[in-house]
């Protein structure tokens, strides 16, 4: 399982390095929002992809050889910078903030522009990757931590585009498999609900729950 790995980080170099991450990716986001909604000309649009390959040019001057991964350390605890829906660092990721309130997560999240499927509503394929990553979050955080076997998703109204709220929960296990189930809610009420089943892989059954929870989580 290269894709985990462990290091060592002090506080105040994570606090510079959230900060980094949290800045460019950021601007990244900015930058994909203007360019979905932008009027300029051709010579502006032009000028805008010379500064594009140029900041593109600099970053590729040092890379990772693949994936950000799932790091670990005693100072930072988890960090899935790289994950699309929560990423850190990932100007993919809307991203959804979630917090836990003893079983329950709840998520937050902005979805603007770069998020439409049909006119001014949110893409039905993002929505369900956020109901994703939240119920095997909340497996991850009752202590039944999987992969994601099934999910079904059941959309009961349109969502408009804007702030969004997930909200999951476990809602039992049997073995190796935990059930979880979500919604995703505006101003207008619940437009959409979920129920996923999340399935410990075999490479984690011989680990500790501590362990299972610590590399297998989804959140």
């Amino acid at each position: 399982m290269s894709e985990y790995s462990i290091e060592e980080i002090t506080a105040d170099h994570l606090a510079h390095i959230t900060a980094v991450a949290q800045g460019l990716a950021g601007d990244v986001r900015a930058l994909v929002d203007a360019t979905v909604r932008t009027q300029v000309g051709d010579d502006d649009v032009a000028a805008a992809r010379e500064h594009i390959a140029a900041a593109t040019a600099l970053l590729r001057r040092e890379q990772l050889p693949g994936a950000f991964g799932i790091r670990f350390s005693a100072t930072a605890g988890k960090r899935n910078w790289g994950n699309a829906m929560v990423g850190l660092r990932n100007p993919v990721a809307p991203p959804m903030h979630m917090s836990y309130d003893g079983e329950k997560i709840t998520g937050t999240v902005d979805l603007g522009a770069a998020y439409e499927g049909p006119a001014g509503l949110v893409h039905g394929g993002i929505l369900a990757a956020l109901l994703d990553q939240a119920l095997g979050s909340a497996a991850e955080n009752a202590g039944v931590p999987g992969m994601t076997g099934t999910l079904n998703v059941r959309y009961r109204q349109a969502t408009v585009l804007g702030p969004v709220t997930v909200s999951a929960w476990l809602d039992r296990t049997e073995g190796i498999k935990s059930f979880a189930k979500g919604t995703v809610s505006t101003a207008d009420g619940v437009t959409v609900e979920a129920d996923g089943v999340f399935i410990l892989p075999r490479w984690a059954r011989g680990q500790s729950q501590e362990d299972a929870v610590r590399t297998v989580g989804e959140g």
